[in-house]
Protein backbone atom coordinates (compact mmCIF):
# COMPACT_ATOMS: atom_id res chain seq x y z
CA UNK A 1 0.00 0.00 0.00
CA UNK A 2 1.41 3.35 -1.02
CA UNK A 3 -0.28 6.48 0.23
CA UNK A 4 0.24 9.71 -1.61
CA UNK A 5 -0.80 13.19 -0.80
CA UNK A 6 -4.07 14.36 -2.24
CA UNK A 7 -4.14 17.67 -4.05
CA UNK A 8 -7.89 17.95 -3.70
CA UNK A 9 -9.19 20.67 -1.40
CA UNK A 10 -11.57 19.63 1.38
CA UNK A 11 -12.55 16.06 2.04
CA UNK A 12 -11.80 13.06 -0.08
CA UNK A 13 -14.45 10.69 -1.41
CA UNK A 14 -14.05 6.96 -0.82
CA UNK A 15 -13.08 6.30 -4.44
CA UNK A 16 -10.19 8.76 -4.24
CA UNK A 17 -9.01 7.25 -0.95
CA UNK A 18 -9.14 3.81 -2.54
CA UNK A 19 -7.04 5.13 -5.43
CA UNK A 20 -4.53 6.83 -3.12
CA UNK A 21 -4.09 3.86 -0.79
CA UNK A 22 -4.46 0.94 -3.18
CA UNK A 23 -7.21 -0.45 -0.95
CA UNK A 24 -10.55 -1.40 -2.41
CA UNK A 25 -13.70 0.48 -1.46
CA UNK A 26 -14.82 -2.77 0.17
CA UNK A 27 -11.63 -2.87 2.28
CA UNK A 28 -12.14 0.76 3.37
CA UNK A 29 -15.67 -0.02 4.49
CA UNK A 30 -14.35 -3.11 6.32
CA UNK A 31 -11.73 -1.00 8.11
CA UNK A 32 -14.47 1.38 9.19
CA UNK A 33 -16.76 -1.40 10.42
CA UNK A 34 -13.89 -2.95 12.37
CA UNK A 35 -13.08 0.33 14.11
CA UNK A 36 -9.65 0.69 12.57
CA UNK A 37 -9.89 4.42 11.90
CA UNK A 38 -8.87 6.97 14.50
CA UNK A 39 -12.15 8.81 14.14
CA UNK A 40 -15.64 8.25 12.89
CA UNK A 41 -15.62 9.03 9.19
CA UNK A 42 -18.12 11.84 8.60
CA UNK A 43 -20.65 11.83 5.79
CA UNK A 44 -21.57 14.50 3.32
CA UNK A 45 -25.13 15.81 3.05
CA UNK A 46 -25.66 13.11 0.41
CA UNK A 47 -24.46 10.35 2.75
CA UNK A 48 -21.03 9.88 1.13
CA UNK A 49 -18.03 9.23 3.36
CA UNK A 50 -15.64 12.20 3.53
CA UNK A 51 -12.03 11.39 4.40
CA UNK A 52 -9.16 13.71 5.26
CA UNK A 53 -5.46 13.38 4.42
CA UNK A 54 -4.83 12.26 8.03
CA UNK A 55 -7.13 9.28 7.35
CA UNK A 56 -5.07 8.39 4.27
CA UNK A 57 -1.86 8.67 6.29
CA UNK A 58 -3.30 6.42 9.01
CA UNK A 59 -4.37 3.88 6.38
CA UNK A 60 -0.81 3.87 5.01
CA UNK A 61 0.50 2.94 8.47
CA UNK A 62 -2.22 0.30 8.94
CA UNK A 63 -1.35 -1.12 5.53
CA UNK A 64 2.31 -1.45 6.49
CA UNK A 65 1.39 -3.10 9.76
CA UNK A 66 -0.86 -5.56 7.92
CA UNK A 67 1.70 -6.15 5.15
CA UNK A 68 4.23 -7.01 7.85
CA UNK A 69 1.92 -9.63 9.32
CA UNK A 70 0.18 -7.79 12.12
CA UNK A 71 -3.22 -9.39 12.72
CA UNK A 72 -6.32 -7.21 12.30
CA UNK A 73 -7.09 -7.66 16.00
CA UNK A 74 -3.71 -6.17 16.91
CA UNK A 75 -4.11 -3.29 14.45
CA UNK A 76 -7.49 -2.67 16.04
CA UNK A 77 -5.97 -2.71 19.54
CA UNK A 78 -3.31 -0.24 18.40
CA UNK A 79 -5.99 2.01 16.85
CA UNK A 80 -7.96 1.90 20.10
CA UNK A 81 -4.90 2.95 22.06
CA UNK A 82 -4.13 5.83 19.70
CA UNK A 83 -7.77 6.88 19.59
CA UNK A 84 -7.97 7.00 23.37
CA UNK A 85 -5.33 9.73 23.42
CA UNK A 86 -2.28 10.48 25.55
CA UNK A 87 -1.30 8.40 28.54
CA UNK A 88 -0.92 4.97 26.96
CA UNK A 89 2.23 5.51 24.94
CA UNK A 90 4.04 2.74 26.85
CA UNK A 91 1.32 0.27 25.85
CA UNK A 92 1.59 1.40 22.22
CA UNK A 93 5.36 1.00 22.34
CA UNK A 94 5.04 -2.47 23.86
CA UNK A 95 2.63 -3.51 21.11
CA UNK A 96 4.94 -2.14 18.41
CA UNK A 97 8.04 -3.74 19.96
CA UNK A 98 6.31 -7.13 20.05
CA UNK A 99 5.36 -6.77 16.42
CA UNK A 100 8.87 -5.62 15.53
CA UNK A 101 10.27 -8.77 17.14
CA UNK A 102 7.76 -10.93 15.26
CA UNK A 103 8.80 -9.30 11.98
CA UNK A 104 12.51 -9.79 12.81
CA UNK A 105 11.85 -13.47 13.55
CA UNK A 106 10.02 -13.86 10.23
CA UNK A 107 12.89 -12.13 8.42
CA UNK A 108 15.40 -14.47 10.11
CA UNK A 109 13.29 -17.48 9.09
CA UNK A 110 13.06 -16.19 5.52
CA UNK A 111 16.83 -15.59 5.42
CA UNK A 112 17.41 -19.16 6.59
CA UNK A 113 15.11 -20.43 3.84
CA UNK A 114 16.82 -18.16 1.32
CA UNK A 115 20.22 -19.66 2.20
CA UNK A 116 18.90 -23.17 1.56
CA UNK A 117 17.39 -22.09 -1.75
CA UNK A 118 20.60 -20.31 -2.77
CA UNK A 119 22.51 -23.49 -1.99
CA UNK A 120 20.21 -25.50 -4.24
CA UNK A 121 20.52 -22.90 -7.02
CA UNK A 122 24.30 -23.10 -6.76
CA UNK A 123 24.17 -26.91 -6.85
CA UNK A 124 21.94 -26.96 -9.93
CA UNK A 125 24.02 -24.33 -11.71
CA UNK A 126 27.19 -26.33 -11.06
CA UNK A 127 25.62 -29.60 -12.25
CA UNK A 128 24.26 -27.91 -15.37
CA UNK A 129 27.70 -26.43 -16.13
CA UNK A 130 29.36 -29.81 -15.55
CA UNK A 131 26.73 -31.73 -17.52
CA UNK A 132 25.87 -33.86 -14.47
CA UNK A 133 22.33 -32.56 -13.85
CA UNK A 134 20.50 -35.62 -15.17
CA UNK A 135 18.80 -37.42 -12.33
CA UNK A 136 19.10 -34.66 -9.74
CA UNK A 137 16.21 -35.45 -7.44
CA UNK A 138 14.48 -37.53 -10.02
CA UNK A 139 10.80 -38.19 -9.29
CA UNK A 140 11.42 -41.88 -9.89
CA UNK A 141 13.64 -43.53 -7.26
CA UNK A 142 16.61 -45.41 -8.59
CA UNK A 143 16.58 -49.19 -8.09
Amino acid sequence: MVAVMSKEPGGLPIGKVAELTGLSVHALRFFEREGLFLREIPRSGGGQRVYEQADVDWLALCGRLRDSGMPIATVKAFAELVRSGPGNEHERLTLLREHEQNVRTRIDDLNTSLKVIQGKVTTYEQHLRDGTAAGLWSPVPSR
